[in-house]
């Protein structure tokens, strides 16, 4: 046996390279699947949860490179000839399925490694290279078209699996000829074909396929969307109009920082710049929360039970420190616990515009947040930034 591919089967090189795959491909699939399917009530159900996905995703990134080293080498070989080179159209969806492998390959777990990249929160990949990709931004719908790509690029991979063992059986059992031993360790008796004559029709169809479901999830998004519903919120009135402003929190999980925001939000101040003090009521839709990866689950009974609380308010006086610094020592009342909050923040203005920038810290179990799950999984401070910009009306 050689290390290069004849004409008459396939060499040493190409057939580890192929069953190394199919090896990683079958530890893959199911890890995905169990791992989606896991419940994460408690924190010994998290920890396994995360670890068989920090699993998935870090063989998933081995998997992108050994396709790639597959392809290259696959590039300078030439490919044994056809047994049956008068099957026309059996050889066409042959070579359509290995190109749909190849490109599902490369696609599946790089799409996979994107939507990771472009999210925050929930099983790290366990290489040593980050988080991160470059030119990869942390987007919320950035993440959503990537999630969806994945999970359609998965499937492609799914059916030509599928397709290609279903051929490899047929060759063994009902032609009984050597297109499996073609793939397998050891000396074969094979007989003589003519060199292997590639079909451009089947590359250029293959690639149709990717981009027309591409363009699929582009257009109707992930079919893994999520339905989270927040709940509308009364208008409000008070001398103050916000014209701008952001309400972040940021936690720890598995160690590393998620960041989230509310989209939804109102604030109605009463403020006197004369005598600097006043008050304010803040309330908040918990359902307009993005939270990286982990948005969907944080919506749970485990966590915000957004069903049962669909709102958040925190309401205080306004007091004034020194200089620009104030504090507003105020009741946050938040899935049914009431808990008083010191907020510190500054305030200034400018050309009639007051900008306000402030932090709290909270203990996420003054709420019951996650009870079950441990601070070496989910940290208990969770950090509030507030931002906003507001004019007297």
């Amino acid at each position: 046996m050689t290390f290069a591919n004849t004409t008459q089967s396939y060499g040493s090189v190409a057939k580890v390279f192929h069953w190394a795959t199919a090896l990683l491909i079958l530890l893959i699939i199911p890890l995905g699947l169990i791992a989606h399917q896991l419940p994460y009530e408690t924190d010994a159900q998290l920890t396994r949860k995360a670890t068989l996905f920090s699993l998935h995703k870090t063989l998933g990134v081995l998997v992108f490179f050994v396709a790639l080293l597959r392809i290259l080498w696959a590039m300078t070989q030439e490919k044994p000839g056809e047994l049956h080179p008068d099957r026309t159209v059996e050889s066409f969806l042959a070579d359509l399925v290995h190109w749909l492998l190849y490109g599902a390959l490369v696609a599946a777990p790089l799409s996979g490694w994107m939507h990771h990249a472009a999210t925050t929160g929930f099983a790290p990949i366990w290489w040593p290279f980050g988080q991160s990709l470059p030119f990869i931004a942390k987007d919320p719908e950035l993440a959503h078209t990537l999630g969806g790509l994945h999970w359609i690029w998965t499937k492609i991979m799914g059916a030509a699996i599928l397709l290609h063992v279903a051929g490899a059986l047929k060759h063994q059992f009902i032609d009984q000829d050597s297109t499996l031993a073609r793939m397998w360790f050891g000396t074969i008796q094979s007989p003589l074909v003519a060199q292997h004559t590639p079909r451009l029709s089947a590359p250029f169809v293959a690639l149709a396929i990717f981009v027309f479901s591409g363009a699929a999830i582009g257009t109707f998004g992930s079919a893994k969307a999520d339905n989270i519903q927040a709940a509308a919120l009364d208008s409000v009135s008070s001398n103050w109009t916000v014209t701008d402003g952001t309400l972040g929190i940021t936690i720890k999980q598995f160690g590393s920082d998620v960041n989230g925001s509310f989209a939804d939000w109102t604030a109605e101040i009463t403020f006197d710049p004369n005598t600097q003090s006043g008050d304010v009521t803040v309330q908040i839709a918990i359902g307009s929360l993005t939270l990286g990866s982990v948005t969907a689950d944080a919506m749970g009974p485990t966590y915000f039970d957004v069903e049962r609380f669909p709102t958040a308010t925190f309401a205080g006086p306004i007091t004034h420190i020194d200089g620009d610094s104030y504090q507003s020592d105020g009741t946050l009342t938040l899935k049914g616990a009431s808990v008083t909050v010191p907020l510190s923040f500054t305030l200034t203005e400018t050309t009639g515009l007051w900008t306000m920038s402030g932090t709290t810290n909270l203990d996420r179990r003054d709420f019951g947040i996650g009870d079950d799950s441990g601070e070496a999984n989910l940290g208990f401070n969770v950090a509030v930034t507030v931002d906003l910009v507001a004019e007297q009306s």
